[in-house]
């Protein structure tokens, strides 16, 4: 079970780092909406990985806005750290968070599920 200290600052993180992304991150390839869907931080607090949701209709605004939010990492870090004021502020690694597509799975293939009154021949 993590900590309470990590678990207060996954939380403290995932707020401030969609702050950043969505209010000082200046890039034109951020053009889909976003969302920090989770952040989860290492033992010893050096690392981090950070889920990101993008909802885009196409692939490559999805691609391209998820880009951008990689390549503004060392930004992003660099300000969470001014903002928190922690000694130790993690290596952020941004990932693409893909629990909706999997629920969007889960629930099709449940959709195709019949049940109900079965008349069996045996």
């Amino acid at each position: 079970m993590k900590k309470v200290r990590e678990q207060r600052l996954a939380g403290e993180f995932r707020k401030n780092i969609y702050e950043i992304l969505t209010k000082r991150v200046k890039d034109e390839n951020i053009t889909a909406m976003f969302s920090v869907a989770e952040v989860e931080v290492a033992n010893d607090l050096k690392h981090a990985k950070v889920y990101v949701s993008v909802f885009s209709g196409t692939e490559e605004e999805k691609a391209a806005t998820f880009g951008a939010i990689k390549n503004a990492a060392g930004f992003v870090r660099r300000e969470l750290g001014a903002m928190m004021r922690i000694r130790t502020v993690p290596e952020l690694h941004f990932l693409p968070d893909n629990s909706a597509a999997y629920g969007e799975k889960i629930d099709k293939i449940l959709s195709g599920l019949t049940y109900g009154d079965h008349d069996d021949d045996n």
